[in-house]
């Protein structure tokens, strides 16, 4: 089992469990190609074997929120690969959810009628508790308080052929220029992997998991999905697409995998309040990692490491990204404090996440790149 974090990000040589052994065709991937996959062919299948899938069925759902107390619908294995569907009710009413589709001139397929069914049977939390339709929770075995967890990303597909973005009074980051609500319904170019909603604009696809969070710890209760935070949740991060890795600490046993809020395309910000909603099917593969002492999110992809901070203040949020950043520079690269905070003013960006879900996100990307003579082994 791994315990070094120095060697935090990567697969430890003495994990020969079968389990944990990836697809030859994911070992072979190069950087360039995992930048470029980042965008889906939305009519390519998908090329990976699940060990289970949960599907968006009623019964999968939870409207809103995140518990300890929640039971899990699926459990798996440490190493098990997963297909989870989601579903992203945007611009759906509860009470007529069929309308959205008739007002659309979209059709009432299968994944439509899984959502109709959906906003028709799961109940929002008793306490009044709002937020995403989400997927889960799943109990990933050997996963207690102090572990966390590494969930790789294998694929993101699009089970519908159009997405949803929405303006309104009082949302987004300039909540005082919208005097009326409108939607706009981006619908999908499957050869030009685009999506537009007027003429003359296309959006390039690059779907990810708007949502992606383990339960907190059990004396919180239930919270909103809404806000993220130290589990994970709502972290809104663009770059966590295809082939890219997030690494969330575990507050409970099993963890309590849930996901949703699928994005078919964001800007960094998210400024609108939401980005292109749609239904992403996530398919990852999910390792513990032991006694890790993971305090905060982080992630990786083929050419960047990636810190965040999180907090109601946009400044302090910046601060503890830069902080997470200085220290992953630090401890895991073997630089001194100083060396590490000019390495950081040189070369790291740093990215608004989201300024849109209460609490605001900001990230750090870290270029591999900018050192040269270190070796960093992805999956």
């Amino acid at each position: 089992m791994y315990h070094s974090r120095r060697h935090f990000f990567r697969q430890s040589a003495q994990r020969g469990a079968a389990a944990l052994a990836l697809p030859t065709i994911l070992q072979a991937i190069s950087t360039e190609t995992a930048q470029a996959e980042t965008t889906v062919n939305l009519a390519e299948p998908a090329r990976i074997k699940p060990d289970s899938v949960v599907r968006s069925l009623p019964e999968n759902m939870v409207w809103g929120y995140f518990g300890a107390d929640v039971t899990p619908v699926s459990r798996i294995k440490d190493g098990d690969i997963v297909e989870i569907q989601t579903v992203n009710p945007s611009g759906v009413s509860r009470t007529d959810p069929e309308a959205f589709y008739k007002t659309n001139n979209l059709p009432i397929d299968d994944h439509a009628k899984e959502v109709i069914a959906i906003m028709k049977n799961v109940k929002p939390e008793p306490s009044g508790i709002r937020g995403h339709m989400l997927t889960g929770p799943i109990y990933i075995e050997n996963a207690e308080p102090g572990d966390h967890i590494e969930i790789r990303i294998l694929d993101l597909t699009l089970p519908a052929d159009f997405g949803v973005n929405s303006v309104w009074p009082g949302g987004g980051g300039i909540p005082e220029l919208v005097k009326q609500r409108e939607t706009f319904v981006y619908r999908y170019d499957a050869k030009r992997r685009t999506g537009t909603f007027i003429d003359g604009v296309e959006i390039p696809l690059k779907p990810f998991m708007g949502v992606m969070a383990l339960s907190p710890p059990a004396e919180t209760g239930r919270v909103s999905s809404i806000p993220p935070a130290f589990f994970g949740g709502n972290l809104d991060i663009k770059h966590l697409t295809k082939h890219t890795t997030l690494h969330l600490p575990v507050s409970v046993p099993g963890g309590l995998f849930t996901t949703g809020d699928g994005h078919a395309a964001q800007g960094n910000g998210e400024v609108s309040g939401v980005a292109i909603e749609t239904a992403v099917n996530l398919t990852a593969q999910f390792i513990v990692h032991k006694k890790s002492g993971l305090k905060m999110p982080r992630a990786e992809t083929p050419t960047h490491f990636i810190a965040v901070g999180l907090d109601k203040d946009l400044n302090k949020a910046m601060k503890q990204a830069l902080a997470e950043a200085v220290q992953f520079i630090q401890t895991e690269l073997g630089f001194t404090v100083n060396q590490a905070l000019s390495i950081a003013s040189t070369g790291v960006d740093l990215e608004i996440s989201q300024v849109v879900d209460q609490v605001l996100g900001v990230h750090a990307m870290i270029p591999k790149s900018i050192f040269p003579k270190k070796k960093f082994g992805y999956w």
